[in-house]
């Protein structure tokens, strides 16, 4: 059994963490938040020691290490622009990291947290559960079959609405965040980069606080490409249902179905990292560097 700690508990995606620890048959023993709102610790490790000032979890992380319980992994929660110096945090432990998308928000924090890995025990996992979606595998699997001569015509959009309350956190801050492209379409990018192979063409047509669109040419591919947090950008038809997110993929004018299988994708991801098989630093870059070409692209 592994003794897991948590950083960023009070979240939307801290309790698929919790989940994927106890599924797997770990412990959490510790979580840190500034905020207090954590009752959900109660469905998973009502056990856990919890902290909401950063010095404090520290200074207990420390002591277990000391007496000789140390910490084997420290998973990362936390709004994205402290994603960098949690991992540091967690390598310096001795612990190993399992973060959240984005890993870092910059390009050049790539290499650099590479090159810190390499001083210490621990190792940089982190959470790209699309590439282990089944139809996402299958769908990698046909391109590669088809080879690079065949390029695919692609329409992504996603639209997630969300209310004034997100532009005045951390996720509206395109400095904390990333912006939108970063916030909620990495996973998508990331996505079409491993399938489709890398950027020819980068063009973006908006990019504000609430709406980003573009078109990418990647090796095997053509792709139109829109995000959107604002209602407004709903279709009709969603609207009138009352449903606030619309979430389309076509391929070759064919929807590509992925909406279900993601309820375990997390808990595989921690499978897979427990087993040594999990994405680590190098898988990110690409994408990070997309996103970041995209977000300091003049919006128009």
């Amino acid at each position: 059994m592994k003794k897991f700690a948590l950083i960023g508990a009070a979240g939307y995606v801290a309790p698929l963490h919790m989940k994927a620890i106890k599924e797997t048959g770990n412990q959490l023993v510790a979580a840190l938040d500034p905020f207090d709102s954590v009752g959900i610790l109660d469905s998973y490790f009502p056990e856990t020691d919890f902290f909401t000032e950063f010095e404090r979890f520290d200074r207990h992380l420390e002591k277990l290490k000391r007496r000789g319980t140390p910490i084997d992994y420290i998973s990362i929660c936390s709004p994205n622009y402290l994603h960098d110096a949690h991992v540091r945090f967690g390598l310096r432990l001795g612990a190993s990291v399992i973060c959240e998308k984005p890993l870092v928000l910059n390009p050049w924090n790539v290499a650099a947290l590479e090159d810190i890995e390499k001083e210490y025990p621990g190792s940089v996992n982190n959470i790209l559960q699309l590439r282990l979606h089944p139809s996402v595998i299958e769908l990698r699997k046909m391109v590669k079959e088809n080879g690079k001569k065949k390029v695919y015509d692609i329409n992504l959009e996603y639209i997630t609405t969300r209310g004034k309350w997100y532009h005045i956190s951390w996720k509206g801050d395109v400095s904390k965040s990333g912006g939108i492209v970063t916030n909620i379409g990495i996973h998508f990018f990331d996505m079409l980069l491993w399938i489709f192979g890398e950027v020819l063409e980068n063009e973006v047509f908006t990019h504000n606080s609430h709406t980003a669109s573009g078109y990418l040419r990647l090796e095997m591919a053509r792709v139109n490409w829109k995000l959107s947090i604002s209602p407004d950008q709903l279709p009709k038809a969603i609207r009138k249902k009352g449903d606030k997110t619309y979430r389309c993929l076509s391929i070759e004018n064919k929807i590509f179905e992925f909406s279900g299988g993601f309820k375990d994708l997390h808990t595989l991801s921690y499978q897979k990292i427990l087993s040594e098989e999990g994405f680590m630093i190098k898988d990110t870059q690409k994408a990070i560097e997309l996103v970041y070409s995209i977000r300091n692209q003049l919006s128009r």
